[in-house]
């Protein structure tokens, strides 16, 4: 997200999925094998040897790869430290996902969940493991063949997304989420508090002016449906030999009820564009504005037809992903400075706000 590397994503090396646990995030491994092997449901197979890796790719919740012989699931709980306030919930994302793949495959099945700090330290939840790629700046190896991969990838998360805000929440009993009323302006509210909890003296005046401009200009929403909060390229799977369509959604955690294109705003701010400034930041991988993937405007226009919605104050809701994309950022450094992570990465990840923030105001204007 930070870096200026060189990258070619059809000739360079992915970077693994898993790896050994980082220093400082082993958890009592005992304890949790203990518990999972009386608490996983019957038709998981809990009985082979237990072995621990985790998914490093990620920025904030610890994701480990539990295995019981032949049998792999994933655990999730917080970030170790302060958390900021309706992040990292667990419980809701448990909740979600227990229930959501029963209307929609794409949601992996959650099978327990604790809240009993003796387990793992935190909350924590343990869901099944999908089989298939993750897209960053880098192609897989075993997806590299397909013609125009970039552009079916592209459309085929667009569909995805649509497909999952025309579900009904109360088909599977979560229908009382969220509070859709005035969702968009809790959202800004929201956010501009998780700011002040990491503040920079550096940035803090062209954040607190796109808050206000965000404020004052908050679109009357469409629809009221399932939103992620999170949905991007890296935080989707497919099969390598169909790049046509998403085979699981993952980092559920702030799932809720309210405007859809909350979502699409998120996705176009992580999305790069060939027509793009090369200095100018958005929140994906290096290399990943090499692959081929479809225009933003391409998207948005996909978006529309499958929809039906009217997208001409999409540019709110791109500028609102760009500032909120700026605040979690100073949040991973926070996290960094104040010693609750050990991740290195996070050193200098603040320092591309001004980017974000940049396109932020030209959005809004």
């Amino acid at each position: 997200m930070t870096s200026t590397n060189v990258v070619d994503p059809y000739g360079d090396d992915p970077v693994p999925e898993t790896a050994p646990v980082r220093r400082g995030e082993d958890l009592n491994w005992k304890v949790i094998e203990d518990f999972l092997r009386q608490e996983l449901p019957d038709d998981v197979d809990a009985s082979g040897s237990f072995m621990v890796q985790q998914f490093p790719n990620g920025a904030a919740n610890l994701t480990y790869l539990i295995s019981f012989g032949e049998t792999e699931l994933v655990l999730r709980r917080p970030p170790f430290g302060t958390l900021a306030p309706g992040a990292h919930d667990m419980a809701r994302e448990y909740k979600v996902l227990s229930r959501l793949w029963k209307i929609f495959p794409k949601a992996p099945r959650a099978f327990v969940f604790t809240d009993d700090a003796s387990i793992a330290g935190s909350d924590m939840f343990v869901m099944e493991r999908r089989s298939g790629e993750v897209i960053r700046g880098v192609i897989p190896h075993s997806m590299r063949h397909h013609v125009d991969l970039g552009r079916r990838i592209g459309f085929a998360l667009t569909d995805a997304i649509s497909e999952f805000h025309l579900l009904d929440p109360s088909d599977v009993g979560l229908e009382n989420l969220g509070k859709p009323d005035g969702f968009a302006e809790r959202q800004v509210r929201g956010w501009k508090k998780r700011w002040d909890l990491v503040t920079d003296e550096r940035y803090d005046a062209i954040m607190g002016e796109i808050h206000r401009k965000l404020s004052d200009s908050i679109p009357t929403p469409q629809r009221v449906s399932f939103v992620h909060n999170d949905l991007k390229l890296d935080n989707c799977m497919f099969r390598p030999d169909n790049p046509d369509e998403v085979e699981a959604i993952f980092d559920w955690d702030m799932t809720t009820l309210g405007d859809p294109l909350i979502d699409l705003g998120t996705l176009l701010n992580y999305w790069p564009d060939p027509d793009d400034d090369p200095e100018v930041t958005r929140g994906g991988h290096d290399g990943l504005g090499s692959v081929g993937l479809p225009k933003r405007s391409e998207i948005v226009e996909h978006y529309a037809q499958v929809s039906g919605l009217d997208l001409s104050h999409i540019g709110w809701y791109e500028a609102f992903g760009q500032w909120k994309t700026a605040t979690v950022l100073q949040q991973l450094h926070y996290r960094w400075k104040v010693g609750d992570s050990k991740d290195e990465r996070m050193a200098l990840i603040a320092d591309v706000i001004p980017k974000f923030t940049e396109t932020a105001l030209a959005l809004l204007s």
